[in-house]
């Protein structure tokens, strides 16, 4: 098979052979046909994540090993598969792949949420993923049906459609007119005012640097817009809110939008953290108790999820994003393009 990978940190992308991987057990192969590019690869295409004052966070001391293949959003039609899938596939099924998959042994993957497992393989990651000809998934399990998708969109959902619903998950329920503000309006950002709408949400605050994502924000459904700065950004969420607010998705997350997004919240609220742009957050102690907020990560989302995602928008719940289909063999200009802020909704790689 052929590999757009990762072959040294922060260089280009190479166009590399490797042997095609022949499924044993419950694992499929599969043709990929689609791949979105995540902001996510930037991080694992540069190796590192910022830890403030801590210093940084290595991919390579938390297993992943180069060449890689990044793309965990990924959509293919199945080739081959192992003896304990016969009669769960068939050749030319077109799936969504589940890329967080865990080591399939421990309790949180037997309970199918392999994506919080502490051994975690996920494709694009620690696997080879969907900047490729072929993908192997570990088990026929993780393959989605999208029937009434068009395929490029179907891929985002295994990403950023999943991530944003988990999130949103974690502050729900609350009434449709209570404000709930998103941080950031890139793909993920568009992505959690889609979902958000097909909830029946009403109330969307999108915060951006950016006044063309922000005008992406108010298309794609959000009922209003804040451009972010470097001062006054959480006085004017709070005059977009209508006050101080009881829920935020920072799909940023980094040491101003932490800031901001926690300064706004009222007493009760909630801050769930999904970004990893990084850096640090600084906390007054005492208003932690004295507000009763919540601080909560988020990763990504389970299979059970993404299931739930794809069937809404199979019920045409949740309004597309907008996506931009590039020849999988321009995977490096289709990164680079997305590390320059240059891409509004998803890229996602197509093959030829």
């Amino acid at each position: 098979m052929r590999a757009w990978a990762v072959t040294e940190h922060g260089k280009p992308l190479q166009e590399i052979e490797l042997p095609t991987p022949e499924p044993t057990g419950a694992q499929v192969l599969l043709e990929v046909t689609h791949a979105g590019v995540c902001h996510s690869d930037l991080h694992i295409w540069e190796g590192v994540y910022d830890l403030g004052s801590r210093g940084e966070l290595r991919m390579a001391d938390r297993g992943m090993t180069l060449p890689l293949a990044m793309g965990h959003e990924i959509v293919g039609r199945v080739v081959k598969w192992g003896p304990e899938a016969e009669g769960h596939v068939k050749a030319g099924d077109h799936r969504v792949v589940f890329p967080w998959v865990g080591c399939g042994q421990c309790a949180v993957c037997l309970d199918e949420r392999e994506n919080m497992c502490a051994n975690g393989r996920s494709l694009g990651v620690y696997q080879n993923g969907g900047y490729a000809t072929h993908v192997l998934a570990t088990h026929y399990k993780h393959l989605v049906p999208f029937d009434g998708l068009e395929p490029g969109l179907a891929s985002t959902y295994a990403c950023s459609g999943v991530t944003v619903y988990s999130a949103i998950q974690k502050l729900l329920p609350l009434p449709a007119d209570e404000a709930i503000v998103v941080v950031g309006a890139g793909g993920l950002g568009l992505q959690a005012i889609a979902v958000l709408k097909a909830l029946g949400h009403r109330k969307i605050v999108a915060v951006d640097v950016s006044e063309e994502k922000l005008q992406a924000a108010r298309a794609q459904g959000a009922s209003d817009a804040v451009l972010a700065g470097a001062e006054g950004t959480t006085q004017r969420i709070i005059e977009a809110a209508g006050g101080p607010v009881l829920g935020v998705v920072d799909l940023v997350n980094g040491t101003q939008t932490a800031r901001f997004a926690f300064d706004a919240l009222r007493k009760g609220g909630k801050l769930v953290q999904v970004g990893l742009f990084g850096g640090e957050m600084s906390l007054p102690l005492p208003l932690i108790p004295i507000k009763a907020v919540t601080i909560q990560g988020s990763y990504v989302g389970s299979l059970g999820e993404l299931k739930e995602v794809v069937k809404l928008a199979q019920q045409g719940k949740i309004p597309a994003i907008p996506v931009t289909p590039v020849p999988q063999n321009q995977a490096d200009a289709a990164l680079n393009r997305l590390k320059d802020g240059k891409v509004t909704g998803r890229l996602v790689l197509v093959a030829a």
